[in-house]
């Protein structure tokens, strides 16, 4: 089936449209949490929430917005920073600091082969270093801009101009 009738179907409500949007993206989805919660177990049971929440949500997704792959890994991402900022994986000291992202890919013990099957190693490494700093934070560590902020001792004004900018540059590289 092709993408837009993948779509279709799981409107429908098909359980196959399902398992098979679960058989192309649950790598991707998994690779997305697991940078930022760094936790094999808890990021297994986020990326199931995923999954349960594009079956739940499928009627909100537009192609007029964007493409359904990145409607999927803004669910994933926003589902791990949820889950990051709930009590109970605080309680759990769930929160650990990292090495920053880029350097995390490059780290051959991790799931860097997931993480780099969404294709964002290559685009992300060609940015400069403070763009590569505010988009780990920011994106794969689910920081606020106060916070990246604080952490970058970086004015926040300077961080939402650096957010801006950098996202715009990755835009422009998406786009070749």
């Amino acid at each position: 089936m092709q993408p837009t009738e993948l779509i279709i179907a799981l409107r429908n409500k098909d359980k196959k449209a399902f398992e098979e949007i679960y058989k192309l993206y649950a790598d991707n989805v998994y690779g997305i949490v697991f940078n930022i919660l760094r936790n094999e177990d808890v990021s297994e049971e986020v990326t199931q929430d995923v999954f349960l929440k594009i079956w739940e949500k499928i009627d909100s997704y537009t192609e007029k917005k964007g493409r359904f792959f990145t409607w999927v890994l803004n669910i994933a991402r926003n589902a791990a920073i949820d889950k990051t900022r709930s009590k109970g994986y605080k309680k759990s000291g769930g929160n650990l600091s990292t090495e920053n992202f880029v350097d995390i890919l490059e780290d051959k013990t991790n799931f860097n082969a997931k993480v780099d099957s969404i294709g964002i190693k290559k685009f992300i490494n060609g940015l400069e270093p403070l763009c590569k700093k505010v988009i780990d934070l920011l994106f794969f560590k689910g920081y606020t801009q106060k916070e990246a902020s604080e952490e970058l001792e970086i004015p926040l004004g300077t961080i939402k101009t650096r957010n801006r900018i950098c996202i715009d540059k990755l835009k422009k590289v998406l786009a070749v």
